[in-house]
């Protein structure tokens, strides 16, 4: 699964770059806290640079197919971000057996 260029340093956790909402937090509460940490870390200072650099790719038209693996991967590291940054574990504290279902997938 191929990123820009601008994004190379990226490719190690090309795993990251999940279709769905659903997979993207089955993934996350399957990782380990040192697998998110690592992904964060890595991914996190780019957040910036991705965002400005997708912002030239209108959505309506599609994505190609490296700027949208950049943006499914940005997507992931948002997931991670609350347990990352604040909760220190892949799941809600004290959500017991609560989710939620996406109904629809955004659509780029």
């Amino acid at each position: 699964m191929a990123l820009p260029a601008e994004f190379a340093e990226l490719e190690p956790w090309s795993e990251w770059i999940i279709e769905t909402e659903a997979d993207r937090y089955q993934k996350r509460l399957a990782s380990t806290m040192e697998e998110m940490q690592a992904f964060y870390d890595a991914a996190f200072p780019l957040l910036d640079k991705a965002n400005k650099y997708l912002e030239q790719f209108p959505l309506a038209d599609g994505l190609p197919d490296a700027e949208r693996n950049l943006l499914l991967m940005m997507m992931s590291l948002v997931l991670v971000s609350f347990p990352v940054e604040v909760w220190q574990q892949p799941r809600v504290p004290d959500s017991g057996s609560t989710y939620l279902d996406m109904i629809v997938e955004p659509k780029f």
